[in-house]
């Protein structure tokens, strides 16, 4: 099996998810802005001619760091680029960097070229030429944190490049994110049931178009003439020309079955006409019909009695528009809501404020990115009963503070949220003394949120009534700041859990969400439990677990729901080993760990106490994470006091400590104080708490404490004995 990525906008990587693996894909899992996926050369190619979703379909060939130009040169000499193309053909790279000290694209676009052409020149003599625009091969390097990945681009061009466009209005439309329109707007069931397709405001015809193809089983890539595989050396030209009869032919069949079903309009003359000459260089003009008039005289065509309303108004990006913006959308709603009952309905709104200026109630929102502009996809049932959404109740002055304090929170961390790929943050704090509660965002890369509203206990002297009125405010705006219906907000009380455990039981919903953070997934519990499963405080700490876990046997004690060894699994460690005393945690972790393709052998779980497993283990581990309550009392393992009994736990872990290994080591006691004079003589310690604390927690620079500790000296057995360290 080879491994490929396919590249896709973001906020379609869970559609796109499900798209391949009905191709056949296997061991398929979603990354910031694409997926991973296993398959032949077959998959590959299936996947270039019938992915709607996909942008690219890439060949990873190599990974290596590349902190320098030279480290970058040295790796992409390592590829024989002999059995990707001749001397005589042509190339082109494309480049990418982010966090890099390589920061530069076009300089590492020249430098990969550089490898390339000089290895063939030291071989031959003889060099391939560069062209820019379609040639034989397509190179892309990918740098993130100063670790190249170099690939092949097997799709050559944007997928989303049909084929058929021949004219476009100002602003199109990109056709795999009509293609997320079509599929979260439920077309293939409509059109299933026999409904029709509607855009009153049609534009360039993009989201009919493709929803004619898609209706009619046409691929995507069907009347692409350029392919990035097709001048690869190891392109299978037999095994192509079968995949592209068989799209044919059923494009073909499809396109006989098609019903006349598709119907758009625009109040520009000039895009009804662009729509029309596209339609016919699509091959589905004969199923149009298309009008000029403006989407405030749309209504259902005679006999059409349910179907989907799919439309991508404007935005008012340019100056003046803007303010005549939200008086379209409201029209658009009206509309809507008085002449298509029994309908469903699609808008991808310019932002959520506009969204929010249609008269109607959405059933699901969605975020979608049309090119670099976050936008949001609103679907809706326009059933008989859907009325004009109430006007909520005017917010109090202390209600309408915390709702600025929320937006002002929002925008400030937004592009920092964006460019980072946080999906999990925290966005407010007890940022106003009157409101004391944190509210914690928990996301997806499908763009589904939910919120988790944790209230701190209100002091004696405040009302118990006024506390419950502030706590109700606070969960009502920030609902509507992140636009979560109340069903997506959990809300809890702030207090220790039984016997001083962090993790103390609230409820018995049993409901998971699964949520993604750098790169991978987790399943989360929001009403349960007073932590949710995932310590957002500790998203650095987790980051430094995969970058210091590389070939490393990593232990994780306290493992809770192991997302730490998810980590360090992700980063490429050796094996890892979980330990918690709880089999429901140790479940939790087993599905977290599967959720990410992390299973078998490699990946212990072991339910035990974590002195009692250090005392009885034997194994040698190159990380060790420890990160212990504040203290417990349980009653199926020794009492823990953090504060008390860390050095002898460190100790321990200090026995199982490879030679040149490290552990690192956390907690959330405020007043917790390491004891160095005690631990100096064995370790060298590296207080890592500062550069832990993520920027959406500084304002709680002392949430938790880290530390790396390290043994002195050359590799020895160590004639530390944890059992006889006295208990502090």
């Amino acid at each position: 099996m080879i491994a490929f990525f396919a590249s896709c906008p973001k906020g379609l990587e869970y559609l796109l998810k499900d798209e391949l693996a009905a191709l056949g894909a296997e061991d398929v899992h979603e990354a910031l802005s694409g997926v991973r996926f296993t398959g032949t050369l077959e998959t590959a190619y299936r996947a270039c001619l019938w992915s709607r979703l996909a942008s690219r379909v890439l060949l990873p060939l190599a990974e290596f760091d590349a902190a320098t130009d030279e480290a970058l040169y040295a790796g992409v000499q390592l590829v024989d680029w002999s059995v990707h193309l001749s001397e005589r053909a042509t190339l082109a790279v494309d480049a990418h960097t982010t966090q890099s000290k390589l920061n530069h694209s076009q300089f590492l676009a020249q430098r990969v070229k550089d490898a390339v052409v000089d290895q063939f020149r030291q071989r031959t003599g003889q060099r391939p030429d560069v062209v820019t625009d379609e040639p034989d091969v397509r190179i892309n390097v990918r740098l993130r944190r100063d670790r190249a990945t170099l690939s092949l681009d097997l799709s050559g061009s944007p997928l989303h490049r049909r084929g058929w466009r021949e004219m476009q209005g100002e602003a199109p439309l990109k056709e795999n994110l009509a293609a997320a329109m079509l599929l979260r707007g439920g077309w293939p069931q409509v059109y299933a049931e026999g409904g029709a397709l509607l855009d009153p405001m049609c534009g360039s015809g993009t989201l009919l178009i493709e929803g004619a193809w898609m209706a009619a089983d046409v691929a995507p890539g069907l009347h692409r003439e350029y392919f990035g595989f097709l001048g690869w050396a190891q392109h299978d030209i037999a095994l192509w020309k079968r995949l592209h009869e068989e799209a044919r032919a059923r494009a073909e069949t499809g396109l006989r079955a098609l019903r006349a079903c598709f119907f758009g309009a625009d109040a520009d003359p000039r895009m009804v006409q662009t729509a029309k000459r596209n339609a016919q260089a699509a091959g589905v003009a004969g199923f149009f019909t298309l009008d000029r008039h403006d989407a405030t005289h749309a209504a259902p065509p005679p006999g059409v009695t349910r179907g989907l309303v799919i439309t991508n108004p404007p935005y008012g990006e340019r100056l003046g528009e803007r303010e005549q913006m939200p008086h379209l959308y409201r029209a658009l709603g009206e509309t809507l809501r008085a002449h298509f009952a029994g309908w469903r309905a699609a808008v991808l709104a310019g932002d959520a404020e506009l969204g929010r200026a249609m008269p109607l109630r959405a059933d699901k929102k969605y975020t979608l990115y049309n090119g670099a502009l976050e936008t949001v996809l609103l679907t809706f049932e326009l059933n008989a009963r859907e009325t004009v959404a109430r006007e909520p109740r005017p917010l109090s002055p202390g209600a309408q503070m915390v709702k600025n304090r929320l937006e002002k929170n929002v925008r400030h961390l937004r592009k920092r949220l964006e460019r980072e790929g946080i999906h999990c943050w925290r966005a407010y704090d007890q940022d106003l003394p009157e409101y004391a509660a944190a509210v914690d965002v928990y996301g997806n890369a499908a763009g589904e949120r939910w919120l988790h509203v944790q209230e701190y206990r209100a002091p004696a002297e405040v009302p118990a009534a006024v506390a419950q009125t502030r706590l109700r405010e606070l969960v009502r705006v920030a609902g509507e700041v992140f636009e979560v219906p109340r069903d997506h907000v959990a809300v809890k009380t702030r207090e220790r859990g039984k016997g001083g455990s962090k993790y103390g039981h609230f409820d018995q919903q049993g409901q998971f969400v699964e949520v993604a953070e750098g790169g991978l997934r987790f399943l989360v519990n929001l009403t349960d439990y007073l932590d949710t499963g995932l310590f957002l405080d500790h998203r650095l700490v987790r980051a430094k677990l995969r970058e210091l876990a590389k070939g490393r046997r990593v232990l994780n004690l306290f493992a809770y729901t192991a997302t730490a060894s998810v980590y360090a699994a992700a980063g490429g460690a050796q094996d890892t080993t979980s330990v918690d005393l709880s089999a429901t945690y140790l479940d939790w972790a087993s599905r977290n760990l599967a959720l990410n393709g992390f299973s078998g052998t490699r990946h212990r779980l072991m339910q035990a106490d974590a002195m009692t497993f250090l005392r009885a283990d034997r194994e040698r581990y190159g990380l060790i994470y420890v990160d212990p309550p504040t203290f417990s009392n349980s009653k199926r393992a020794e009492d823990f006091d953090v504060q008390r009994d860390h050095v002898g736990l460190l100790n321990a872990c200090g026995d199982r400590l490879a030679h040149g290994g490290v552990i690192v080591f956390s907690n959330n006691f405020r007043r917790f104080a390491l004891d160095r004079a005690a631990l100096e003589e064995r370790f060298s310690i590296e207080d890592w708490s500062g550069p832990s604390i993520p920027f959406d927690f500084a304002r709680r620079a002392d949430i938790h404490g880290c530390w790396l500790l390290r043994l002195h000296g050359p590799s020895h057995e160590n004639p530390w004995d944890s059992a006889r360290i006295k208990r502090r």
